[in-house]
């Protein structure tokens, strides 16, 4: 049976939960199941099997289950635990738990780095780890009293985890060597446009054009030849209702469209510049086989076709020549001076607003760019950028009784928050004289 879970002298004691009393040595302690999975199918049987073995485990060591942290279509190689949308929210709230439990120690981690991590955060939190032994009767116990041995242990199946990893990338990446110079599809996204079908030589799968999305594409091309802007036709695309190439792969999949990208959930991506930027300039659009974004070619220097062409040579090339024109490649640099990057936000949409330089003028504006994020702002806002620059450190030092430099890193980590609502419209020598403050919020610990 499960000892009982002391808590040692130095260790943060928790606070019971009016709901769920702490446990006593009469009770059973209370453990949360985590399931993780890299990569979802309909038929993978997986999650089912690592629940069975949690459910054993939980028996054997006398634990109550009273939830689960279920992580699936998460890489245990490209996130920490602290990092996956389910499990990451569970260790925040550590006191309603003694224990965790995994399977097996690869569906936890994949990093002697991570189970150092994961190891340090149990001891920290008096909080158990348990990992499934598929070859043992009783599974590995890492309590926060733990031994060396346990610990030891511990990072050596860690260890195993990450070379067998490593190993498994290496077969990959050779792997999907051969299908690019052979032109075959090895998975993945399919490039918008395509649809997966059968290779001719009968041997697993090539590209061909997708009736539904190449008529969108043609659409586009014709849209920029007209003179439309990338963002126009971005907000022509989702006025439409035309999923995104992510959100149409995993709707043709039987999954859920959406995800979660900085840090926000989404029930659908939505169409910006930037994505239909990456469509039109990939060559995949004349049928080549692209890999990090160039062509694959074979020993003569021809490129390797894994589909037909959607676009001529000749229609692409006057494409990339049309949206070369218009961004003539010269991007301005991030100013060292925006002080107020991830801390302004526009109160018409509530989205952060970005430096924009003014021609001819010494000083520029914070303005919202809902537009460049594929939405529409009801009411956008902008304000002169040393204004605002102004207003905020003169309000940080008046709330922090500080005289020092004031930098973005210190207002981002104190949760300052600057809100600016629209100015009315016309001009007039009032509105030179400064901000208008009325249209200002400023706010601490407010961080969204």
């Amino acid at each position: 049976m499960w000892p009982t879970l002391t808590r040692s002298v130095d260790m943060p004691k928790r606070s019971p939960q009016p709901s769920q009393p702490a446990s006593t040595p009469t009770e059973r302690p209370r453990a949360l199941g985590a399931v993780r999975l890299s990569y979802l199918t309909e038929v993978t049987t997986s999650p089912g099997r690592q629940r069975t073995s949690i459910q054993l485990c939980a028996r054997q060591l006398g634990f109550t289950l009273i939830a689960e942290a279920s992580d699936l279509g998460v890489s245990a190689r490209k996130t920490s635990p602290f990092e996956r949308p389910s499990l990451s929210s569970w260790l925040q709230r550590p006191d309603e738990y003694e224990a965790i439990v995994w399977s097996r120690v690869d569906r936890a981690v994949r990093s002697v780095v991570h189970m150092s991590e994961l190891i340090e955060w149990s001891q920290q939190r008096s909080t158990a780890l348990v990992f499934g032994m598929p070859e043992e009767p009783q599974p590995l116990v890492v309590t926060p009293q733990a031994n060396g041995d346990a610990v030891r242990r511990c990072m050596r199946l860690a260890y195993a985890a990450e070379q067998e990893t490593r190993a498994i990338s290496a077969r990959l990446t050779s792997a999907h060597e051969v299908l690019r110079a052979t032109g075959r599809y090895g998975g993945g996204l399919v490039p918008f446009g395509y649809k997966k079908a059968p290779h001719p030589s009968g041997i697993g799968w090539c590209l061909a054009p997708d009736p539904e999305t190449v008529t969108v594409v043609r659409a586009i091309v014709d849209d920029v030849h007209s003179g439309l802007s990338l963002v126009a036709i971005a907000h022509k695309l989702e006025t439409s209702g035309v999923l995104v190439p992510r959100d149409r792969h995993a709707h043709l999949q039987g999954r859920p469209t959406g995800g979660r990208r900085h840090g926000r959930d989404f029930e659908r991506f939505r169409w910006t510049a930037g994505s239909l930027s990456k469509i039109l300039r990939t060559p995949a659009l004349m049928g080549h086989r692209v890999h990090k974004g160039k062509t694959v070619r074979d020993a003569e220097g021809a490129p390797v076709l894994i589909g037909p062409p959607l676009l001529t040579e000749e229609e692409f090339q006057a494409l990339q020549d049309v949206l070369s024109t218009r961004s003539n490649g010269v991007h301005p640099k991030h100013r060292e001076t925006s002080l107020l990057i991830r801390v302004a936000h526009c109160a018409g949409c509530g989205g952060r607003m970005y430096f924009a330089a003014r021609q001819a003028y010494a000083y520029g504006d914070y303005a919202c760019r809902a537009a460049a994020r594929g939405t529409t702002c009801p009411a956008p806002a902008a304000i002169r950028a040393d204004w605002l620059d102004e207003y905020t450190v003169s309000r940080y030092r008046e709330a922090f009784a500080t005289d020092g430099e004031v930098t973005r890193e210190q207002l981002f980590r104190d949760g300052v928050r600057v809100t600016v609502a629209k100015g009315r419209s016309g001009g007039g020598p009032e509105r030179l004289a400064g901000p208008d403050t009325s249209r200002l919020t400023f706010t601490i610990g407010s961080r969204p």
